[in-house]
């Protein structure tokens, strides 16, 4: 018995096209989808008509054709391209007599088995509660069955159906409370943070572009006596839902905190996004942004396009960014790194080029920042230990009335030294 329940279900992955110019790649990434919440996908059906039918999603003709594929197939479940209306479910499940899963129930799958952190968690519990809402039905109520056809029975179901409602709603009110008080918590921090002048730098991209990898690289070449600060890291859709953040250091003592995001796909479903909000807040409020791009895979540019998208839904914008390229060694022909602007092609995998991504880092956070003489009376030593851990030393040599250090450093930071800059 156990190990019939661990082998995967078999999934029949199906859509229709309605004038989408990437329906084949959306198609094709509905598979990785699939295999990403351990489904066995044993064949694809598509119908290429421009407007989805109201009642069952496919036409009737489309629908019997996959109706006699999943039993040839032995499939548990059709699996669709988009999501689907409650009554769209529940009139394709009639007609087919197999389980439906629409294209955001299953991102929603994969959100839930992943999040591991409290904030995921709840994030995925309101948009999967949010989800179900609008999707109760009488015919789901047991009061609604318990016999006789009369007004009295239907009654009782409406009155179930209205309690089930107010069930939810209140869930998500109390889910909401829960996440309100973790942002807020994430809030001073990011307060404190912005009080200390660190720069903030956020991984964003589409799923398995490979920001978790890019992130574990730039540790492993500045804090590489630290292997406890890497991230999970997995060729696979959504490996990781939760954020985060590490403090990197820089050969010349410059800090910023590098934070990994939640990956985006196609049509990730509104709910999803709002949800993760918070989540994003680490992108919201960033100093610089670095847009991981799948170079290898054929659809990079709707890839890009997507992630855009997603960030201007959630008004992040006017924030500088850095085209980043990764995986330029699965792509034939690359060369790699090459920088060109604020844009780079790179490999994660590669010492050479991730050393030309940082250094790219380095010079759109703290190229703007002024290089400043100070003369520190050897009677103030902290003001040099402060300079040593917040600024760029170029040149310290020691005078007759002091240590004089030429520095690079932030004008937020020069609070405790400013009275020992020299004109």
């Amino acid at each position: 018995m156990e190990e019939t329940y661990m082998q995967p279900k078999k999934v029949l992955i199906t859509g229709v096209s309605q004038r989408q110019v990437n329906f084949d790649y959306t198609m094709r990434e509905l598979g990785e989808l699939a295999r990403a919440d351990n489904l066995e996908v044993v064949g694809d059906v598509r119908q290429n008509i421009d407007q989805a039918n109201h009642a069952t999603y496919f036409g009737k003709g489309k629908v019997q054709e996959i109706k006699e594929r999943a039993v040839a197939e032995d499939a548990d479940i059709i699996l669709i391209n988009d999501e689907l209306s409650p009554s769209q479910i529940r009139n394709l499940e009639k007609e087919l007599g197999i389980s439906i899963l629409d294209r955001t129930q299953l991102i929603l799958e994969i959100f839930a088995s992943r999040a591991k952190t409290k904030e995921a968690q709840l994030q995925v519990a309101i948009a999967e509660a949010k989800y179900q809402l609008p999707r109760l039905h009488p015919s789901e109520n047991k009061l609604d069955q318990q016999g006789g056809g009369g007004t009295a029975n239907r009654g009782a179901g409406e009155t179930q159906l209205e309690l089930d409602r107010r069930l939810i709603e209140k869930r998500i009110t109390k889910l909401k409370a829960e996440l309100a008080k973790i942002d807020q918590q994430q809030l001073v921090q990011r307060r404190q943070r912005t009080k200390n002048a660190i720069p903030v730098v956020a991984l964003v991209g589409y799923t398995n572009a490979g920001k978790s990898t890019t992130m574990n690289r730039i540790l492993q070449r500045l804090n590489p006596d630290t292997p406890e600060k890497q991230v999970f890291e997995k060729d696979m859709l959504f490996a990781t839902l939760d954020t985060s953040v590490r403090e990197i250091v820089l050969p010349n003592q410059q800090k910023f905190l590098l934070s990994d995001t939640v990956g985006f796909v196609t049509k990730l479903p509104h709910h999803l996004i709002q949800a993760f909000k918070s989540t994003l807040a680490e992108a919201a409020s960033a100093d610089l942004l670095i847009h991981v791009v799948d170079y290898s895979d054929p659809n990079y540019l709707d890839m890009m396009e997507t992630t855009q998208e997603t960030l201007e839904s959630l008004n992040i914008k006017d924030i500088p960014v850095i085209e980043a390229y990764n995986k330029a060694d699965l792509k034939p022909d690359t060369r790699y790194p090459e920088v060109d602007g604020n844009q780079i092609v790179y490999s994660a995998r590669d010492e050479v080029a991730i050393d030309a991504l940082i250094a790219l880092i380095n010079k759109q956070l703290f190229e703007q920042y002024p290089t400043l003489d100070f003369l520190v009376p050897y009677t103030e030593g902290q003001a040099v230990s402060y300079l040593s851990d917040r600024a760029n030393i170029t040149k310290q040599s020691y005078e007759e009335d002091g240590t004089l250090i030429r520095a690079q450093i932030n004008p937020d930071l020069l609070g405790p030294v400013k009275k020992f800059v020299q004109a």
